[in-house]
């Protein structure tokens, strides 16, 4: 495969691109396509379409994170790699995680302009679909997604369909999921903490006391909210959406709909949060903070953070985090495979989008192209890594370009490896994938149209409790009785019915 080389012309550094490159990314998952020579990739030769005629179009990029300081630096590479592909320009536009889903919320409610937003299954996906926030992409990914369409797994679109019709494209990633921990290992060793001995949370009791004892200059463990009823540790199926109640177990082969609420497993975890929230092992601003891990973890003031976990999951916060080789990981759950998995990463194109087609055009490179995909993730290479091979080194400017977003956007494998990862990460991604639990929901995703106005009604509710409840901020035997009357007055019993309806119906057209 050719490509025309692209020199990126930054005052701090020049991109290598070229031959060598391309063939990094053929062997790291292919592009789906060889376009001809002299044609830029997904150009007037190909089947996507291409720049010919366009006119000049800036494109917003939406996801949860942290602003990154040599952002607009790298939006300048991006963008001598776009406009003669397909003569657009990119604007990056990071939200905090903690102002992320009240700001997509005011966001779609007043139809501001934007072309490209992220979203998932455990975040409001079906919601803003409800609202019409996003395309219905099917066309637009056979015009101008053809490199998406040979490289992803059709296991992940099928999660993202909503009534057999899909409104985001999902990233090429993992589809298994578990649960589980992520601890410094440097503290762990200090202090001769045996992190091998914990299977379960109640396991970690005890090395949290002693975490706390010795450094109290730290939080032992942070959260913002869910802690171990976050549903890729609680294994709850939401069959579609989180923000909307109702749920089976992932790991078990049940097909009832309940509230997870009422479930011993959510109970259970509800009291461990208590006990730690007293005994100060949990920050105590969880209710309210805005901060995401990534920031906790480079401040270096906790412990320990509950997370869904894949292989080289801690060393990817590590990196991110500029403290590589420091944080180890524990896998507490059993591997899962849900909607909310196949579905737990996608780049939709807003409805208010004036050019959508621009927009998939720009979502089909990040699946295809590698030096664009590695310059989103990791910035500039000589400027904010080096890199040998597919193998890469951070550099005094890392923390200046580090979202530690690479999981949101296009083809994960695309991604180059960093030098404390293990180099044979995404082999152990593929086989991870393997040999997990498939939930009984697997394919089906709620509509909540029928129920909408309770559906409303829910969120208030949940705003008030859920995250004082899940952190342990609250007491769990007063409140939960009070939250569960809440949720019932607002309709909570129509919709479980109606879940429990439409999943009846999926489950009788699957047999």
């Amino acid at each position: 495969m050719k490509r025309r080389r692209i020199r990126l012309g930054i005052i701090i550094a020049i991109l290598a691109a070229a031959a060598m490159v391309i063939a990094a990314c053929s062997e790291a998952g292919g592009t789906g396509g060889s376009p001809d020579e002299g044609a830029p990739d997904g150009g007037s030769s190909s089947s996507d379409g291409g720049p010919t005629g366009l006119a000049p179009y800036e494109l917003t990029l939406y996801y949860p994170g942290t602003p990154q300081k040599d952002e607009r630096l790298v939006e300048e590479a991006i963008n001598q790699i776009l406009i003669p592909k397909i003569n657009a320009t990119l604007n990056i536009i990071p939200i905090e995680w903690g102002a992320w889903n009240d700001r997509m919320n005011l966001m779609i409610a007043a139809r501001e302009k934007a072309d490209i937003i992220f979203t998932a299954q455990w975040n409001g996906y079906v919601s803003h679909v409800g609202k019409g926030a996003f395309l219905e992409v099917s066309d637009l990914l056979q015009k101008h997604g053809q490199g998406i369409l040979e490289t992803l797994d059709p296991i992940f679109l099928e999660g993202a369909k909503i009534n057999g019709k899909i409104y985001g494209v999902p990233t090429n990633k993992e589809f298994a999921a578990a649960g589980g921990v992520v601890y410094d290992k440097k503290i762990a060793e200090e202090l001769g903490l045996d992190m091998r001995s914990v299977k379960t949370p109640q396991d970690l009791t005890p090395i949290l006391e002693k975490v706390k004892q010795a450094r109290p200059d730290i939080t032992p463990v942070w959260t913002n909210g869910g802690l171990f009823n976050s549903h890729y540790f609680g294994n709850y199926d939401f069959l579609g959406d989180v923000t909307i109640p109702g749920a089976i177990l992932k790991d078990r082969d049940d097909t009832t709909v309940r509230p997870v609420e009422e479930l011993e497993r959510y109970r259970e975890y509800l009291a461990i949060a208590r006990e730690w929230y007293k005994r100060g092992f949990i920050n105590q601003d969880a209710t309210t903070t805005q901060e995401s891990s990534i920031d906790v973890w480079k401040a270096r003031s906790t412990f320990l953070t509950i997370e869904s976990l894949k292989p080289g999951k801690a060393e990817e916060i590590a990196s991110s985090a500029g403290r590589s080789g420091e944080l180890d990981q524990i896998i507490m759950t059993p591997k899962t495979i849900s909607t909310s998995e196949t579905a737990g990463a996608m780049l939709a194109i807003s409805s208010t989008s004036d050019d959508p087609e621009r927009a998939m055009m720009f979502i089909n490179l990040l699946h295809t192209d590698k030096e664009l995909n590695n310059l989103l993730n990791f910035g500039i290479e000589g400027v904010h890594y080096t890199r040998k091979g597919e193998i890469i080194s951070p550099t005094e400017r890392t923390p200046d370009y580090s979202p530690g977003s690479a999981w949101m956007f296009g083809n994960q494998f695309l991604n180059y490896i960093w030098d404390s990862e293990d180099p044979e990460k995404w082999r152990k991604f593929r086989e991870f994938n393997q040999n997990a639990h498939i939930s009984p929901g697997l394919g089906f995703i709620f509509d909540s149209d029928p129920v909408k106005s309770e559906v409303g009604a829910l969120a208030n509710v949940m705003e008030q409790y859920q995250r004082a409840l899940e952190t342990g901020a609250v007491d769990p035997n007063k409140v939960l009785p009070e939250y569960l009357g809440a949720m019932r007055a607002a309709g909570l019993d129509k919709i479980i019915a109606e879940k429990q309806r439409q999943f009846d119906a999926f489950l009788a057209g699957r047999t």
